[in-house]
């Protein structure tokens, strides 16, 4: 059939007819869904919109009869969302020479123009079978195909080849690898606080998986169907049914609400979301939070539902003799690598078997988790765990003993918390699961974030993330008594959203365990003080001048011990990390890490100065200077100009950097800029030298700030001879930067600035991030003497911005304030910087309250 032969008018005609109808239709759907919500009306309706709209432009583009079009995917099983993609397959009898190739693309194109987002692909039935054999995504697709037109007998090939090509068992691994990986990308957990409502752990694709193994594998089209084989019981066949409706709502309407494909459950959409599904805002919570605790318990009951349909999918799909059970003792047997219980009422007859079940999981690693009827009688049971179950000395004992295992800590307790046995045994648990948290740097409920806590602190007891964490390894292998750190890791944030310090109210509950339980005062009193303390150190690393021996001091006696010195740095640095993937950057953990050793060595008995290792970092520059070549003595004029100060500010390799660079030109009349990668890629270190000038500061972040650049650290320092010797750390927040490649533009632009005077460069207004415009914060400053009476301490907190500290410059150099050093601390998208003053007025409390107002001005959004 040559092109020509083509009816374009016709086509033309049926495609402006099509897109009448769809658009016509699809209101008509929306409109139906609004004054009665039943999904069958958004979805099963779609489906049969488009299908009509196909039929009528396959026939206006006059197909041949011996082609197929078969619908897959999801629009295969006939269920369309508002805003999903149409995914259709041509099937062919032969390669499509030129004729049918121009057929196609005019088709496609038909379906295109009338708004339909099309996935598509055109395939012999060999090239579709290869395909499927290949790929499992496409094997998937294609499970639930459906003939929309053409040739029958065709289909009914493919269909049969199809049936002969899928190994059930083949398919039921791959899915369950796929699951694996899928889990990965989101943490291996429901409990984001944006998640994806269709592909996160606990998501629509987890119930579409169960049903494409279980078509596959002729169990069932249902769920009552698996309910009649037993594989489920008939409660949780309706829970499944009543939980992919709710899922499917919050598609629909997230759909509906953004006007595209968008599954995301994002901070901009949940509060509308609420609405739209009815959800109201209690006296205590936001609509949005009731609305989210909500979807964390649908979610929560389909990976449980998971977990106990595919072990017994598996039981099915693999069926041999399971073999004589291995009986462990007089409760539990092993069957199949699988934790059983002996008899159904196990946890009726022996409650502390509750928690038994899981120690034996920690001892035995040839058990790969517990059967599915051991899963389901442990959440139907969990409320057998009351007041006389906690004061039991048994149970408290079988408790401590979780916690003192060598392996399997995380994921059991991260299975106690999915089954309720976490919150049962520990009261005030219960109000942090699912619990949000409105601010800036968390990424997960408060529950969850005690679990990636728990994680961290037990990497770093793993010999195979020792090369990730060496120093934490080291520390917490020679803490005696480690398992303490696991505690103080599920009490630091156990008493978040009860108003009040969260830090304060939670050293009630870690103090009343510690006593139930029996540990030693010495051992409570650890535990108590890292609940109470567990900010201080992030506070002081991040906020405090740390060259300061005064500070070194006071964090010192509020340490007290080398001992609780370890122990805070440890849950210090796996709480950072269990905030966010954002939150955590090298430059934090140097600040942590500089901290940590000034003050060991301050405990041991060192001086101010020693603890600071001022002698030490200059040796050590010198050592490195020696390294790279430079005879000894050269940079004696330098450091001559150079006081105590700077020594203590810098490390020995930035001193080192200094001093190579700028050795031989102590009094140059040129601006000297130098920049170079950080460690790790983690950013721009930017050093700058040039005679002293007005609003330098200013003009250097200016500079930064037009470039896009967040300033992660400012040290501005004054040589003797009055030179500026300013140094920079610099981070692209949107992580887009090569940092290799602008460098040689931060050193050719800023040192052609700084040559001649010029006004300041002002940064782009740049987009505020989404987060901070749903949690808005509001912006607190304070200037105050610091304890020498000699200088001022400017503290601010802010919603990060672009040019925000471009603004704090410009409102000091207009009026007059000298500043020493800026301690910027980001955390997500909130800042609290620090500033270390001088000038004429700031002892006077009218000026002081003049400049506080300006920097507040400059701070609102």
């Amino acid at each position: 059939m040559s092109t020509a032969a083509i009816p374009t008018d016709a086509v033309q005609a049926a495609i402006a007819d099509a897109r009448a109808r769809l658009a016509d239709g699809s209101m008509r759907i929306r409109m139906a869904y609004e004054a009665h919500p039943a999904t069958s009306t958004v979805l099963k309706g779609r489906a049969h919109l488009v299908d009509e709209t196909i039929h009528r432009l396959w026939r206006a583009c006059a197909m041949p009869a011996d082609v197929a079009l078969l619908a897959v995917g999801g629009y295969g099983r006939g269920e369309l969302f508002p805003c999903s993609d149409v995914d259709l397959m041509v099937l062919l009898p032969d390669t499509a020479d030129d004729a049918m190739q121009a057929r196609l693309s005019v088709l496609l194109g038909a379906l295109w123009d009338v708004g339909l987002e099309i996935g598509h692909s055109a395939r012999t039935v060999d090239e579709a079978i290869d395909a499927a054999e290949q790929d499992i995504t496409v094997q998937t697709n294609l499970l639930e195909s459906r003939l929309l037109e053409g040739n029958r007998p065709l289909f009914e090939e493919f269909c049969r080849r199809y049936r002969a090509l899928l190994d059930v068992r083949v398919f039921f691994k791959a899915k369950q690898l796929e699951q694996e990986k899928r889990y990965a990308r989101y943490n291996d957990t429901p409990y984001a606080l944006e998640p994806n409502c269709k592909e996160s752990p606990g998501g629509l694709r987890d119930l579409q998986m169960l049903g494409w193994i279980a078509r596959a594998a002729g169990l069932g089209r249902n769920w009552r169907d698996l309910a009649r084989r037993r594989l489920i019981t008939g409660a949780e066949a309706r829970d499944l049914r009543s939980i992919e409706r709710f899922l499917q709502h919050v598609r629909i309407r997230l759909h509906y609400l953004t006007g595209r494909s968008e599954d995301r459950l994002l901070f901009d959409y949940q509060e509308r979301l609420a609405g739209a599904l009815g959800i109201e805002a209690t006296a205590a919570k936001r609509a949005s939070e009731v609305f989210m605790q909500r979807y964390y318990v649908n979610a929560k009951k389909v990976t449980q539902t998971n977990t106990i349909l595919l072990q017994n999918y598996g039981v099915e799909i693999f069926p041999r003799r399971a073999g004589a059970a291995i009986v462990i003792n007089d409760r539990f047997q092993a069957v199949r690598e699988l934790l059983d219980m002996r008899e159904d009422d196990t946890f009726a007859r022996h409650p502390s078997a509750l928690l038994e079940c899981f120690l034996i999981l920690q001892q035995r690693s040839e058990l790969k988790g517990m059967t599915a009827r051991t899963l389901r009688a442990l959440w139907l049971n969990r409320k057998r765990i009351n007041a006389a179950f906690r004061a039991d000395p048994h149970n408290r004992e079988l408790f401590l003993a979780i916690l003192q295992q060598k392996r399997g800590i995380v994921h059991e307790f991260r299975r106690m918390n999915q089954y309720g046995i976490l919150s049962g045994y520990l009261p005030s648990w219960r109000r942090i699961v699912g619990q949000m948290q409105h601010d800036l740097f968390h990424v997960y409920t408060v529950d969850q974030h005690i679990m990636m806590v728990l994680r961290n602190m037990r990497r770093f007891t793993m010999g195979e993330h020792a090369h990730e964490y060496p120093l934490m390894t080291q520390l917490i292998m020679a803490f005696e008594r480690h398992w303490l750190l696991y505690v103080a890791a599920l009490f630091h944030d156990i008493a978040k959203g009860r108003g009040g310090d969260h830090s304060k109210l939670g050293t009630i509950d870690a103090r009343e365990f510690c006593e139930h339980h029996h540990l030693a005062r010495e051992d409570a009193d650890l535990v108590v003080w890292l609940v109470e303390h567990h900010l201080t150190m992030s506070h002081v690393a991040q906020k405090e001048d740390t060259s300061d021996p005064a500070v070194i001091g006071r964090f010192a006696d509020t340490v007290g011990t080398v001992r609780r010195l370890s122990a805070l740095y440890l849950l210090t640095h796996a709480d950072i990390r269990g905030t966010s993937p954002k939150v955590w950057n090298g430059w934090k953990g140097k600040l942590l890490e500089d901290l940590f050793f000034a003050t060991r060595r301050l405990l041991r008995g060192a001086t101010p100065q020693e603890a600071l290792g001022l002698d030490d970092r200059q040796e050590n520059a010198r050592a490195l200077l020696r390294y790279h070549g430079l005879r000894p003595g050269v940079e004696d004029a330098l450091w001559a100009q150079l006081d105590a100060v700077y020594f203590m500010r810098h490390s020995a390799e930035e001193i080192a950097w200094h001093s190579r660079t700028l050795y031989y030109r102590p009094d140059t009349l040129e601006p000297v800029v130098k920049a170079r990668v950080s460690e790790a890629d983690q950013g721009v270190q930017v050093m700058v030298f040039t005679r002293d000038q007005k609003d330098l500061f200013v003009r250097l972040t200016g500079f930064f700030g037009r470039l896009g650049f967040s300033i992660l650290d400012a040290k501005v320092h004054t040589t003797r001879h009055g030179y500026a010797l300013d140094s920079f750390m610099l981070q692209d927040p949107g992580n887009a930067a090569h940092y290799r490649d602008v460098i040689t533009l931060i050193e050719h632009e800023l040192t052609e600035r700084l040559k001649k005077p010029a006004p300041p460069d002002r940064p782009s207004s740049g987009r505020l991030s989404r987060q901070v415009k749903h949690f808005p914060i509001t912006p607190r400053v304070s200037i105050l003497p610091d304890e020498s009476g000699k200088h001022y301490i400017l503290s601010l907190t802010a919603a990060d911005r672009p040019g925000l500290l471009f603004a704090v410059a410009e409102v000091l150099a207009q009026n007059g304030i000298v500043l020493h050093t800026a301690k910027i601390a980001t955390l997500g998208e909130r800042v609290e910087d620090t500033f270390l003053l001088s000038g004429n007025g700031l002892s006077q409390d009218a000026r002081v309250v003049k400049i506080e107002r300006e920097l507040l001005q400059r701070l609102h959004i």
